[in-house]
């Protein structure tokens, strides 16, 4: 990606999803999506990062509430969509069905992953399933002070290194990294900063084969599909959201996007 070229060159987000999942940009430059299992501190994260730039109301066609704002940085506009609090992506609760949908096909430009410092084992099962579907995400290691005050050191350079995305670490309530978090947003959004997340394999050989052979169909039947992988991994779990998207189109326009 050019750094130069900025949001040029940046997956646009399809106008018809954007609607479908009650999204209006015609005044930000960038859309961000806020993930995170409960009691990781992302309501905080959230209040600090959009101040009283924010309102309330419910996802569309659903009794779950949702919350979004904005903030301004280095004179870009992002809206920031906070997700419902989730342990994994896989099942077909509504608050899994809203965040995973919303990162699919909302293609926000960046995804942050709010995960608590002190019991971070916890929270990399959602890391990782994030990291399967988009390769735009900074990891906000939050709760930094309650790390500390269990005397966990975190090396987060070398979990950076690992991941393969920028990690930051904030304690929200004290403003502790906030400054750091804005401008990582900023820069993945910009393209400044790339991310190349590391896909674990798992699984047998028999897996690994299906999987191969229905990426390599997807990408034929959908070129530019981003997460062709993650979409392939869903089929064959016999995900029937994910098998309706492929028959009513939705997975075309999400193609599209990234053409």
């Amino acid at each position: 990606m050019n750094p130069n070229k900025g949001c040029e060159e940046c997956p646009l987000n399809p106008a018809e999803n954007l609607v479908r999942l009650g999204v209006k940009m015609d005044q930000h430059d960038f859309l961000v999506a806020l993930a995170g299992n409960p009691n990781t501190g992302k309501s905080t994260v959230f209040n600090a990062l959009t101040g009283l730039h924010q309102h309330t109301g419910n996802w569309p066609g659903k009794t779950v509430a949702r919350a979004e704002g904005g903030f301004l940085y280095e004179k870009k506009r992002f809206k920031i969509v906070d997700l419902p609090g989730t342990y994994s992506l896989l099942s077909t609760s509504h608050d899994e069905e809203i965040a995973r949908n919303f990162m699919l096909f909302g293609q926000p430009h960046v995804t942050v992953i709010v995960a608590e410092a002190s019991r971070l084992e916890r929270n990399l099962n959602l890391v990782l399933q994030i990291l399967e579907i988009t390769e735009r995400a900074v990891l906000c290691l939050n709760l930094m002070d309650e790390a500390r005050r269990h005397g966990i050191q975190i090396d987060t350079a070398k979990l950076s290194a690992e991941l393969g995305i920028p990690v930051v670490p904030t304690a929200a309530r004290q403003g502790e990294g906030l400054n750091a978090l804005l401008k990582t947003i900023h820069d993945v959004a910009m393209g400044t900063l790339s991310c190349s997340p590391k896909r674990f394999q798992t699984g047998t050989s028999d897996l690994s084969e299906a999987l191969t052979i229905l990426v390599g169909k997807l990408e034929k039947a959908f070129p530019g599909l981003s997460n062709a992988r993650w979409v392939a991994l869903r089929l064959l779990a016999g995900d029937e959201q994910i098998i309706e998207a492929v028959r009513d189109g939705q997975l075309q326009s999400l193609a599209g996007a990234n053409g």
